[in-house]
């Protein structure tokens, strides 16, 4: 099973991957906590990811170090010969977030991979949710040069509140300069070569407040930014990084030939 030796001790928790039922199941529960029933991914599926070379990795704490606080899943991939990660969950429980528990895991995430020689992780997250596109970027150090408009379909998550489930694509290249540098807790500024020429995606910080009180205002924001952001990618450009403020936030794009910047 992979990852078998690994464990991240950080504060008053720590990182080691689960590998028995029980433990699968807690991972289930966390899901229901975090996503309700409408998302959620079954105990045997956790089962194939660890027998097929993927990961689940739990936070845990408490007095004995049982009680489960968060987890990651993630499942193997390849591309033209490359295998990957793909990072399809990644949860904790409200009382333990923005406590450091997911980058933890995260972390714990990207040693275990270089350990067993794979160098890129990537996952979806929705380019409308500024915090999560914060820690990709800001903390994490990952990078985007794909957008895929619905990938789940129209959901009856609450979470979604009936609008298309657009997503970016993470990448995330393990051992890349620029990751070496974020993960290390160096300014996660991504420098352009001198004639690149940047451009901003800019994205509403209220965009929670319309998908409750006005989701065709929401969905109007939604349709600018997915063909700004195709625009953009078609040219050839690569969301690098993130400005702004929790009230409003700025994509940074830059023609990057490599992502292994």
């Amino acid at each position: 099973m992979a990852g078998a030796a690994l464990e991240m001790t950080v504060t008053n928790f720590n990182v080691r991957p689960c590998t028995t039922l029980t433990e699968f199941d807690r991972c289930v529960e966390l899901e229901r906590v975090t996503w309700q029933e409408s998302i959620i991914v079954p105990t045997a599926l956790f089962v194939v990811a660890i027998e097929t070379g993927g990961q689940v990795l739990g936070a845990f704490a408490g007095s004995d170090g049982s009680e489960m606080i968060g987890f990651l899943l993630a499942l193997v991939g390849a591309n033209e010969g490359q295998v990957f990660l793909h990072s399809h969950m990644t949860a904790v429980l409200p009382a333990w977030q923005n406590r450091g528990v997911g980058r933890a895991l995260k972390l714990a995430q990207r040693d275990e991979a270089l350990r067993r020689g794979i160098r890129l992780i990537e996952w979806t997250f929705d380019p409308l949710e500024l915090r999560n596109a914060h820690f990709n970027f800001r903390r994490l150090g990952a990078v985007a040069r794909r957008y895929i408009p619905n990938l789940y379909g129209i959901t009856d998550s609450p979470l979604h509140v009936g609008l298309p489930t657009d997503r970016l694509l993470a990448e995330w290249h393990l051992d890349s300069p620029h990751v070496v540098s974020t993960v290390a807790d160096h300014p996660a500024q991504y420098s352009p070569a001198r004639s690149e020429t940047r451009v901003r995606i800019n994205v509403p910080g209220n965009i929670g407040e319309l998908r409750a009180n006005d989701r065709a205002a929401a969905l109007v924001e939604q349709c600018r930014i997915r063909a700004e952001f195709e625009h953009w990618f078609a040219l050839g450009y690569t969301a690098v990084d993130l400005h702004g403020e929790a009230t409003a936030a700025s994509y940074i794009l830059a023609p990057c030939a490599s992502s292994q910047h």
